[in-house]
């Protein structure tokens, strides 16, 4: 049975040190009841303490990285069924397949680095490259695997049935922690062997959740923990219903067997059921994807779509708050105001991009909100445009005092002229107006 905070606090060496990262032991308590931190975040606790929270601080779902350094992707350690309930915090990890018979290879791993994109201030890319060892030859699949390592930064997923060839290109890579794939009921010692040797986090499969569960027991006694389940029905509802199963056990009943991240594949299917497969995948709880194609206009619409699932609900996306130059800037360029709220900001900078003439943006910390919703807020006044003008440092960028506000707050530029000294000019109340604004005004 799950421990409340208060039980756990009373486990706790309550110093109060904030090694945790939370300011209290209580702090801490609560959020090992509420399963986003793990006991071993608390440097002072004693081993008898540790012992008997155990499983009952655990997360219900485990936390599994792949790969190292910035590249690394860290999936599971989630908490709720619905986003709207909490939030999702782990992106479903893109993976796209490659297979060692590939003779063009190289263009192929080009191709995927470039799958990056930037949307309302976030970049955006695939997260891991999947090699499949088709040719069963040892020499063809370690040159593959140096061959992307060469080419590629991101993390590898290392596929084949042959333990031998396997193990060859795990000895070139270990370092980088790539996922290797798969123990089943037949093999499951050797893999767990394998991954426990190397240090590196295993895929699991089975004919069913009965089974899955069976295997992890056996391959965690075995000293790996690092799992991700497979979900490979074959059919697509079948899938779908599994990764729900999972998600439900793990989160309503904390059942432990089944309580890791879960991977599925969509390969050789034709481009737009690939389309909606993956896209239900990613909002239905798998945490690795791996597809086949490498289509431009499906995976901007694919990693879109989860950008929009992994947004905080209660959060709105933010970007700094700063100058931004936009353009080859100099001391008469014009100084726009906005809102920190991402979409604002995005929208912006683009016009300002479109109009080719170079800009300030003062970007203002509303808390990630609109121009008119800050400004219903009183997060976007004259006093606090006032203060950023002063604290930014704008005054020594520029040589004039003309700041540019949004059209939709004209209502505030005279008390904004009044305690700024700076001469206020009413932007349009649309974007899409800023190229034009820009060429008629005279700085």
């Amino acid at each position: 049975m799950a421990l409340t905070g208060l039980e756990i606090f009373k486990l706790l060496p309550k110093t109060n040190c904030g090694k945790c990262g939370s300011p209290t032991c209580l702090a801490f308590a609560m959020r090992l009841a509420a399963k986003k931190a793990s006991i071993d975040e608390c440097p002072d606790i004693s081993n008898e303490a540790k012992a008997a929270l155990g499983a009952a601080s655990a997360p219900p779902i485990k936390l599994v990285t792949i790969g190292t350094g910035e590249n690394k992707l860290e999936i599971g350690n989630e908490t709720v069924l619905f986003r709207h309930e909490q939030t999702f915090y782990h992106p479903t990890g893109m993976a796209i397949l490659v297979e060692d018979t590939d003779s063009n290879l190289e263009s192929k791993i080009t191709e995927i680095n470039n799958l990056v994109f930037e949307r309302v201030g976030q970049i955006l890319k695939v997260n891991l490259i999947a090699l499949k060892n088709s040719s069963n030859d040892t020499s063809k699949f370690t040159n593959a695997v140096k061959i992307i390592i060469q080419n590629s930064k991101l993390p590898l997923i290392l596929i084949s049935d042959n333990l031998s060839i396997l193990e060859e290109g795990l000895k070139i890579t270990a370092s980088s922690k790539p996922l290797i794939y798969s123990a089943n009921s037949s093999n499951y010692e050797k893999m767990a062997n394998l991954a426990k040797q190397y240090n590196v986090p295993l895929v699991v499969s089975g004919e069913n959740l009965d089974e899955l569960a069976d295997l992890t027991q056996k391959i965690t006694s075995l000293g790996v923990s690092d799992l991700i389940l497979e979900v490979n029905k074959g059919d697509f509802l079948s899938n779908l219903t599994d990764l729900v199963q999972i998600r439900r056990l793990s989160l309503k009943k904390t059942f432990r067997p089944l309580g890791y991240p879960t991977l599925v594949k969509v390969l050789n299917t034709p481009s737009y059921d690939e389309l909606f497969q993956v896209s239900v995948y990613i909002c239905k709880y798998a945490s690795i994807v791996i597809l086949s194609g490498i289509e431009l206009w499906k995976h901007l619409s694919l990693l879109t779509l989860r950008q929009n699932i992994y947004t905080d609900p209660q959060k709105p996306i933010q970007v700094e708050s700063k100058i931004y130059d936009i353009g080859a800037v100099s001391d008469n360029s014009p100084v726009l105001v906005t809102t920190n709220f991402s979409l604002t900001y995005s929208l912006v900078s683009g016009e300002v991009e479109a109009s080719r003439i170079p800009s300030y943006i003062i970007v203002v910390n509303t808390e990630g909100v609109s121009v008119l919703t800050a400004w219903a807020a009183d997060k976007f006044n004259a006093e606090i445009i006032t203060k950023y003008l002063k604290e930014s440092g704008i005054e020594n960028k520029v040589k004039h005092r003309k700041v540019i506000i949004p059209g939709g707050v004209a209502v505030i530029s005279g008390k904004l002229q009044e305690l700024s000294n700076w001469e206020v000019l009413v932007g349009p109340r649309e974007a899409t107006g800023i190229p034009a604004f820009l060429k008629e005004i005279k700085i």
